[in-house]
């Protein structure tokens, strides 16, 4: 698979994500929301932090301040106490502020639509518009590349590349537009349950055949 050709490396990434998608139909994100506003400050949360335990402050969050009016209005320090224990705390709560503020002045309280403008926001980068833009609004502008995707991406032999925005590229060039959004659900899914870290489960994984880093 070194020298596979660029239209071999795209059969080849096409079988294993059709694998992916049939074995993991409920792939989707793992943050909890309601909306495009929960779901962007979820998504500024999870930076340093596990779904899991982003999901466990949210509930308490969105009910003391359940859309941009409310966070926008709140002080910094009870943010803070909310949000502790996802780390980096006082930073996320000082984003989460602001981002809600410039919704409210400069966006009518809407999130808005374009990767250009979400990247305007504090605390969202392009990884984090992606995610909002891929599951509050279904535009795919990119793939989201977390630590799964970067892992899986090298040894299923997308991408050879170590940096988010070069793997990202390489993957917008193999997938279709289409994918790009459930594409890293799969990887993610994938990634946390089979080919794990520390010890992939080779022998138990679906697409092992597929990949030349497989020690089936």
């Amino acid at each position: 698979m070194a020298r596979e050709s660029k239209k071999d490396r795209k059969e080849r990434a096409g079988t294993i994500y059709e694998l992916l998608e049939a074995e993991y139909p409920e792939a989707t994100t793992a943050l909890d929301h309601a909306d495009p506003f929960q779901l962007t400050v979820a998504t500024i949360l999870s930076a340093q932090c596990t779904d899991q335990r982003v999901n466990q402050v949210t509930p308490e969050l969105f009910q003391r301040y359940p859309g941009p009016e409310n966070l926008a209005s709140a002080e910094q320090e009870d943010v803070e106490e909310i949000i502790r224990s996802t780390g980096f705390y006082r930073n996320k709560a000082r984003n989460l502020v602001g981002m809600a503020r410039t919704l409210v002045e400069e966006y009518g309280g809407e999130v808005p639509r374009s990767l250009e403008e979400l990247t305007r926001l504090p605390g969202i980068g392009r990884k984090t518009a992606n995610v909002i833009l891929g599951n509050a609004f279904g535009v795919d502008e990119g793939v989201v590349v977390d630590t799964h995707v970067k892992r899986l991406s090298g040894r299923l032999g997308f991408s050879g590349e170590t940096t988010p925005e070069k793997i990202e590229r390489d993957l917008m060039e193999i997938f279709p537009r289409e994918r790009w959004t459930p594409l890293s659900h799969l990887l993610i899914f994938h990634g946390r349950s089979v080919c794990k870290a520390r010890k992939p489960r080779c022998r138990e994984c679906l697409v092992a055949a597929l990949c030349p880093s497989s020690r089936a």
